[in-house]
């Protein structure tokens, strides 16, 4: 595969990433905001949709990369195969805990069991829909920022087949298969994805060690129609991207990590001849498993030296969940309908840890990274919407009732540890309403509320150690809420959408640990007093320009996703911050992208921009050549990321599912890190007593792709 790529990347300047897709729909079903098909029109709330004509598009080589192109949000992209998210101020966790995060991740319509995009590939992804801002009532904790469904194919929605496989710079090989069968009454769907890609190039730079990874994944699902009790559908994934390295804070070469995601649903969707019944049965299991091969041969004392760290440091996580969700959807009278859900979910969260000290080192085993807990979760919600005004108005209002119990389970090495279980309850509410004020023009009103539920590590009566560090549980700690307003507007045209959002998000009651006055390298966790509050603008627009100019025989689309925090206000901030900004995202972002083409070729261009960022940094800088203190905050100023990519078919005639497609990624070679401060360049602005046999991080450099697809 590696001896034909040089031939393939020929194709690159003139290619296109995909095959033509269908006309632009404006105005398309979607199924997240409410858990039933809806038109994107009648929601009160974002939305926003990412087809799967982006997705075939597209030569992203993970859901990060993906979700970046399209402006969803900020991505932080540690390592290849490690992202934080931040969507309207809700964040999630660095380490990609699921049970840390602001944001929820979602698979076909429940929890994915990851907060980190990066272990998923888009392979056997039909479409993604995110919804901007807390959808608690009807998805409970976590969906305090926003949602991001990624909803899987199946032999319904892709019958037929398609093999692909790609080639490009740094070593990069990937192999895609699908088949898709429907008859009468059954469908199925098999897809199998691999790829690897070794150690990368920075832009304008040389090869950064340490940056490799691999991938593979199955999916699986079978669906029949049972008559009058509907259809049964079961579907089957493993995902996941192994041996990655992460150079992380401190430059290390020697890290690898291996993260996987697998998951099982059975799902019963139905409803009655006369419409006035409908309902959705969803069971489902899940195991999400990170696996650490650390080493740190250099640390920072507490003194802020250099001194003799780990020469093995391995940290095995799993989460295991099961759960139910049973959401009947009832008509009851013209124009009024109740969504009634009943979620029940129980988690099992066990870590293990095992490290090695050099000579002189700090002694002994600590705890894994994360406590062993055992969650369990009750969700009662109901959601009416009324349409009125010849369905011109649309209003809804939905609230829910959340228990919740987690326990403190044993855990090694922590000796003092005193087991414990506490209960947790949150309520959460929404109401809004759509009007369509012409044939064109929808506006929106819509406020909602969300929460996070306290982990048993932060409610956690007694202290874990790392380090020699002490940080103390608190059974006291309340949730974390947030409210959020909106206001928006839509207008639809003869094959172009405009969309605006004015919102103003505020997150109360943030769980963080707090130095303990008169103690030494001791904490408690507790609840921040100071809110965020962010207001922002968000933009979208989409066109089909070839419609609108009347080219018959030509495809000319074009999208624009750009966003302004106006206000990014953080005012639970360290009374000692130089900045008090949200940490962590853009104040300003936009995707843009347009692709023209006939029906044998097209081009696409895109372009990202990635806005002001602000970020103490937990990287050991030069002082006060790159920082004045340790506790500074960052401004990482604005740039550019220019894309190239193109397909065109090889021959139509004969064999017309044949196509070359190519790609040139970050066209101008442009050297930068989403997050990073300390980009491998010269002159360094990291300190080399701390260094673990890097100096920097960057993101990759220019990278050609090029390969063939099949489709039948």
């Amino acid at each position: 595969m590696r001896r034909t790529v040089p031939a393939l990347l020929l194709l690159a300047p003139l290619a296109a990433a995909a095959q033509p897709g269908p006309t632009t729909t404006l105005d398309e079903i979607v199924v997240t905001a409410t858990r039933r098909p809806e038109p994107r029109s009648s929601i009160a709330g974002t939305v926003q949709v990412i087809d799967e004509d982006a997705i075939r598009r597209s030569t992203a080589q993970s859901m990060t990369d993906l979700l970046a192109e399209q402006g969803a949000g900020f991505f932080s992209e540690w390592t290849p195969g490690q992202t934080s998210i931040n969507i309207r101020g809700g964040t999630s966790d660095g380490q990609g805990r699921d049970f840390r995060s602001q944001v929820l991740v979602l698979l076909n319509g429940r929890r994915a069991g990851t907060a980190n995009l990066s272990k998923l590939s888009p392979a056997d992804v039909e479409r993604i829909e995110i919804i901007r801002g807390p959808a608690s009532v009807v998805y409970g904790s976590q969906a305090i920022g926003g949602v991001i469904n990624l909803i899987l194919r199946d032999g319904r929605t892709s019958p037929g087949g398609q093999v692909e496989a790609s080639g490009g710079s740094f070593g990069l090989v990937e192999g895609r298969a699908r088949y898709g069968l429907q008859v009468p009454g059954f469908d199925s769907y098999i897809g199998l994805s691999g790829g690897q890609r070794d150690s990368y190039r920075v832009g304008g730079g040389t090869r950064l060690p340490n940056t490799q990874w691999s991938r593979q994944g199955v999916t699986g699902a079978l669906g029949a129609d049972l008559g009058a009790a509907g259809r049964l559908g079961l579907t089957l994934r493993t995902d996941g991207i192994y041996d990655v390295g992460f150079r992380g804070s401190s430059w290390s070469l020697g890290n690898r990590e291996d993260r996987s995601n697998a998951s099982a649903d059975l799902v019963l969707d139905g409803g009655t001849a006369d419409g006035r019944l409908r309902w959705n049965l969803q069971g489902y299991l899940i195991r999400d498993d990170d696996e650490f091969r650390w080493l740190s041969p250099v640390v920072r004392s507490a003194a802020g030296l250099p001194t003799p760290g780990t020469s093995r440091d391995f940290n095995f996580r799993r989460l295991d969940i099961v759960g139910t969700r049973l959401q009947p959807v009832v008509r009851l009278w013209a124009g009024a309908e109740a969504l009634v859900g009943l979620d029940i979910e129980r988690s099992w969260l066990r870590s293990t840890r095992d490290r090695t000290n050099l000579p002189g080192g700090a002694t002994g085993q600590v705890p894994p990274q994360d406590n062993n807990q055992t969650d369990s979760n009750l969700g009662l919600y109901i959601e009416l919407s009324q349409r009125l005004l010849d369905d011109r108005l649309t209003l809804r209002t939905g609230v829910r009732q959340t228990w919740g119990n987690t326990a403190f389970d044993p855990t090694p090495n922590l000796p003092l540890q005193r087991n414990r279980e506490v209960g947790y309850d949150a309520t959460t509410w929404s109401a809004g309403a759509t009007f369509r004020a012409t044939e064109r023009l929808v506006l929106r009103v819509n406020a909602a509320t969300g929460f996070r539920a306290p982990t048993a590590t932060e409610l956690a009566a007694d202290f874990t150690a790392l380090g020699g560090g002490r940080v103390f549980g608190n059974p006291n700690l309340r949730p974390e809420t947030n409210e959020q307003f909106e206001l928006g507007a839509g207008w639809y045209g003869n094959g172009w959408r405009a969309d605006m959002a004015l919102f103003q998000n505020t997150i109360e009651d943030r769980i963080v640990t707090r130095l303990r006055p008169g103690a030494t390298n001791t904490s408690d966790w507790s609840n921040n007093p100071g809110a965020v509050r962010v207001r922002g603008l968000e933009l979208p627009l989409e066109a089909d320009l070839a419609r609108l100019l009347g080219w018959a025989e030509w495809r000319w689309r074009a999208f624009a996703n750009g966003s302004w925090n106006f206000e990014m206000a953080d005012r639970g901030a360290p009374a000692t911050a130089n900045i008090r900004y949200v940490e962590r995202m853009y104040r300003y972002q936009t995707a843009l992208g347009s692709t023209l083409g006939q029906q044998d070729w097209d081009v696409t261009l895109l372009g990202i921009l990635r806005g002001p960022m602000y970020y103490n940094t937990e990287e050991n800088l030069l002082i006060p050549q790159a920082e004045p203190s340790r506790k500074f905050v960052h401004r990482k100023g604005s740039f550019w990321v220019w894309n190239l990519r193109g397909s065109v078919a090889l021959l139509p005639e004969k064999v017309p599912g044949l196509r070359a497609f190519g790609a040139v990624n970050n066209l101008f070679d442009k050297n930068y890190h989403p997050i990073f401060i300390a980009t491998e360049s010269l002159p360094y602005n990291s300190d080399g007593r701390f260094s673990n046999g890097g100096r920097g991080n960057s993101a990759p450099g220019r990278e050609f792709i090029g390969g063939l697809r099949f489709t039948f």
